[in-house]
């Protein structure tokens, strides 16, 4: 089969790989209908994560199911499926929680399972996936119905990205009436706009410098939008809400940058909701935090519980996440994918093998 490889800095590669069979009984092996590219891949594809050996990439996809382990009762071989970007048990105390991305057993794509066999990356044409009955999320609609509706972007995001942005609204307490700013503008912020609307904000600011992620923030329920950064983002955001602060702030990126603006544009008794891959050294100062009263919440985002809420509004059509999808490529071509969003010529790629 064909997937997407990393070897090294900007060097991305599709490739011939075995096919993927079950190993064990509580596996699948789903045939991969779409995938895409992450932020925090770009992590690796950038150097800021060493990449020591090639490996597959990639850990958001959705599919149908090809073959099931004799364990696998959660789902039927047809079914279309919605993969979170990490799998678990579902019966550890951090699944039964709300928390499965802390599972005891977490395994995510590109890496090896808890038996030492190694997994696919989500950016290929086929993928085995471990700890299938708690990991595969059937849809309940088939393949064609699903494409007919021009649905799979849209539950394609919920994979990660919506999940990860309403993870963030989530970890910051967003409620009705709130005022929440949400710092940054990639996929993850975008679906945070959404996420907060969601849960009732009143009032949604966009930090954002790009024309036309900043029109679909808009689109997607942000009342206003900040171009500015640093003390003059704070300022314009004051002048905004007449002199006031914001209730709520989601950061989404994971730079010190970010959270520092995260921390800066609450209120006293402020929440703070961070979702973005810690780089460049995000540490809180605990005395900041004591001074001003403020939370700080959030994390690896828990896709496969939010899932439970978020495919109701998406099959719905109340929520359109994949429309931040601004470029579609086929697999053989993913090292564009790669590049375009590097350097910032896409917001977020969709993959189809």
């Amino acid at each position: 089969m064909l997937a997407a490889v990393i070897h090294d800095t900007r060097d991305v590669r599709a490739e011939e790989r075995p096919d993927p069979t079950i190993l064990t009984p509580g596996d699948a092996v789903v045939r991969v209908v779409a995938s895409c590219v992450c932020g925090s891949d770009l992590w690796p594809y950038r150097g800021v994560t060493p990449v020591k050996r090639p490996r597959p990439i990639g850990h958001e996809l959705v599919g149908v199911v090809e073959e099931l382990g004799s364990d696998v009762t959660s789902a039927r071989v047809g079914d279309f499926v919605i993969l979170p970007f990490t799998m678990s048990c579902g019966v550890c105390q951090s699944c039964r929680a709300g928390f499965p991305a802390a599972c005891d057993l977490v395994t995510g794509f590109g890496g090896t399972d808890r038996d030492g066999h190694p997994v696919d990356g989500a950016q290929g044409e086929r993928v085995r996936i471990p700890l299938a009955q708690h990991s595969l999320v059937p849809v309940g609609r088939t393949e064609a119905e699903i494409e007919a509706a021009g649905l799979v972007p849209h539950l394609l995001t919920l994979a990660d990205v919506m999940s990860t942005g309403y993870h963030a609204a989530s970890s910051a307490r967003v409620s009705a009436g709130d005022t929440v700013v949400v710092v940054g503008d990639g996929a993850v912020g975008l679906s945070g706009v959404i996420a907060a609307r969601l849960l009732g904000a009143e009032r949604v600011v966009a930090m954002s410098r790009h024309d036309d992620r900043a029109a679909l923030a808009r689109e997607f329920g942000a009342t206003d939008v900040v171009a500015e950064r640093g003390e003059e983002g704070l300022a314009a955001l004051r002048d905004l809400l007449d002199g006031d602060l914001a209730d709520a702030a989601l950061e989404c990126v994971g730079t010190k940058q970010s959270m520092d603006t995260a921390l800066d544009v609450v209120r006293g008794g402020g929440r703070v909701g961070f979702v973005g891959v810690p780089h460049g050294g995000p540490e809180l100062s605990v005395r900041r935090l004591f001074d001003r009263n403020l939370t700080v919440g959030g994390g690896m985002a828990s896709a496969r519980h939010y899932m439970e809420t978020l495919l109701p509004e998406v099959l719905s059509g109340a929520i359109v996440p994949g429309k931040v999808f601004d470029l579609e490529l086929p697999l053989a071509d993913v090292a564009e994918g790669y590049a375009a969003m590097d350097e910032r010529r896409a917001t977020k790629v969709l993959i189809r093998p």
